[in-house]
């Protein structure tokens, strides 16, 4: 495993609550300097992108690197970059990856996104991203976490030309977004050529709405595949099958 750093600027040590590692069955990730700790949307888009044929593969603002691991768990020869623009979260998603049996093909990058590709000559069969989706409101009290959470550092414009010019021709790009924020991308995509090829929509329980859209998108347009999944049943932890099915590979308690 190596990682690489494409910018010298050095940013402010930021002020964090302790977070404990997340463990799963296969790796653990520390995560207690990054501003987003892991949650559903990173496990869910991790065990959902579509990885068979995939020897290239982007993760694009990787955070701990806890999709990009994701990833290579779910894959065998899969070459696999991440790139993260915050200094502090790129050097714990290096120090993950290098605990795992898949450092030797997991690689990190820091950079901004709209830097690295401008210098990467790669074309990926995948990209995923779970990328900030705040374009407006009031901010909190955490600047780390407005970073991440509204689209200041990575507006989805810019992600959406990255991926246009980063993805083979007939790769996929996946991401994960609230319901409306996920409309308005998939629509958004289609003017860089990119149409959504595939959704499901998540809902947290049977009798709640649609939280959540995971969305595939491909540089040819095809009919839309379209499905639904629900997380939980009424108690707490108490898992749908389906929800089982697509990321019981990974949860330690599951």
């Amino acid at each position: 495993m190596f990682c690489k750093s494409k910018s010298t600027q050095v940013t402010n040590i930021m002020e964090v609550k302790i977070a404990k590692p997340f463990y799963f069955k296969q790796f653990t990730v520390q995560q207690d300097r990054c501003a987003m700790k892991i949650g559903t949307d990173g496990v869910l888009l991790g065990a959902w992108a579509e990885v068979s044929g995939a020897q290239q593969v982007l993760d694009i603002g990787a955070g701990s690197g806890v999709i990009a691991l994701m990833l290579a768990q779910r894959t065998e020869t899969a070459q696999i970059h991440a790139v993260e623009v915050d200094a502090e979260a790129y050097g714990q998603a290096c120090e993950n990856v290098e605990a795992t049996p898949w450092a030797d093909r997991v690689h990190v990058f820091h950079a901004p996104i709209q830097d690295f590709t401008q210098t990467s000559g790669d074309q990926y069969d995948l990209i995923v991203s779970n990328p900030p989706f705040f374009s407006g409101g009031t901010f909190s009290a955490s600047q780390d976490r407005n970073s991440v959470r509204h689209t200041i550092k990575l507006p989805h414009g810019d992600l959406l030309q990255a991926v246009r010019k980063l993805l083979s021709a007939a790769g996929s790009f996946c991401v994960v977004l609230p319901l409306i924020e996920g409309l308005r991308f998939a629509e958004l995509a289609q003017d860089y050529h990119l149409f959504c090829t595939k959704m499901t929509e998540v809902r947290p329980k049977t009798d709640k709405p649609v939280e959540r859209l995971l969305m595939q998108f491909q540089a040819n347009p095809r009919p839309l595949l379209k499905d639904s999944l629900v997380v939980q049943h009424e108690e707490r932890n108490d898992w749908t099958e389906e929800y089982i099915k697509l990321t019981g590979e990974f949860y330690l308690k599951m």
